[in-house]
This record gives C-alpha cells, sequence and structure tokens, in this order.
C-alpha cells in the first residue's frame, strides 16, 4: 500500500518521546500496564527499559529510533489494519516499522494475550 511521501516524511520526523505517552496512556486506559508496554516495545526493537528512556530523553526521531533498533524477525508477522493502513501492505520501510508497533499497542490495549502480541 502506498503512502504519500508528505505523510512518510512526517513519520520519519516525528519524535519517540511525544507518541509514548500515548502509548502509555492508551494501554494503561485499557487495563494493562506499561511494564506489559515495555515487554512489547523489547519485542519488536530490542530495547530494553534503560536504552528505552535514553532515546525518549534524547528526543530521537523515528527515524532514528528504528535505525538503532535491532527489529524482530518476527516482525513481519505483525498483520491487519492500522490507522487505515494494511500494515503488511505498507511500501516505505520505516512507516511500516512505525505501523507495526502502533499495531502491537493496539493489540495490547484491546486486551490480546501477550503470546499472541509477541508472535
Amino acid at each position: 500500500m502506498k503512502t504519500s511521501a508528505e505523510h512518510n516524511q512526517r513519520i520519519a520526523k516525528m519524535s519517540f518521546a511525544s507518541v509514548y505517552p500515548h502509548y502509555v496512556t492508551k494501554v494503561e486506559k485499557k487495563g494493562r500496564t506499561k511494564k506489559e508496554l515495555h515487554e512489547v516495545i523489547e519485542w519488536l526493537t530490542g530495547y530494553d527499559n534503560k536504552k528505552l528512556q535514553e532515546l525518549i530523553k534524547k528526543k530521537v526521531t523515528f527515524e532514528e529510533f528504528f535505525r538503532l533498533a535491532k527489529l524482530n524477525s518476527n516482525a513481519h508477522l505483525i498483520t491487519g489494519v492500522i490507522c487505515g493502513y494494511r500494515v503488511e501492505e505498507i511500501e516505505d520501510p520505516l512507516t511500516q516499522k512505525a505501523r507495526y508497533l502502533d499495531k502491537l499497542v493496539d493489540e495490547l490495549a484491546k486486551g490480546r494475550k501477550m503470546e499472541k502480541i509477541l508472535r
């Protein structure tokens, strides 16, 4: 699925720190924990809590966030629709990785079992 160049640039330049509090709010509002959120982020990116906090403090962009990440080899198994896009069909690699994260956070907030989320 094609996304516009402007859309891809907006995601690339957005700071992870600006979106992270929204992830926390979304999962906690649905009865999940920050610890579970961090587990999901670590599964996808390889970032432990210490590294994650460092990246948030540095206000890295999504571009840098995913450039430094060691993406899980099973990330390609993340499928479905998020923000109106089918994640497995997104052509821009960075936008796809950002949407993978969005999809995992969404699944966590919807109460999906951790074993299913962490494919």
